[in-house]
């Protein structure tokens, strides 16, 4: 049980680490993918979402994609 806990430990440790390790996104980047998740969410809609949840649930996938930290918010 004790190797159980250690384990899922040391990869939450890790996981987390990781994600500090990756580079954070330009301002340029980050407009560039707002105005395009804004398209999507003009043709497409929404999925149900307040606009903002749907832009940062959009932009922080497309920054994932391509390597980056996620955004806790658009500004």
């Amino acid at each position: 049980m004790m190797k159980k806990v250690l384990l899922t430990l040391g990869l939450l440790l890790t996981t987390s680490v990781f994600a500090d390790e990756r580079p954070v996104a330009d301002k340029e980047l980050v407009a560039e993918l707002t105005q395009y998740c804004t398209e999507l969410a003009q043709e497409d809609g929404t999925d149900g979402k307040e606009l903002k949840v749907f832009l940062l649930d959009c932009v922080n996938e497309e920054l994932d994609s391509e390597g980056y930290q996620p955004l806790t918010k658009l500004v």
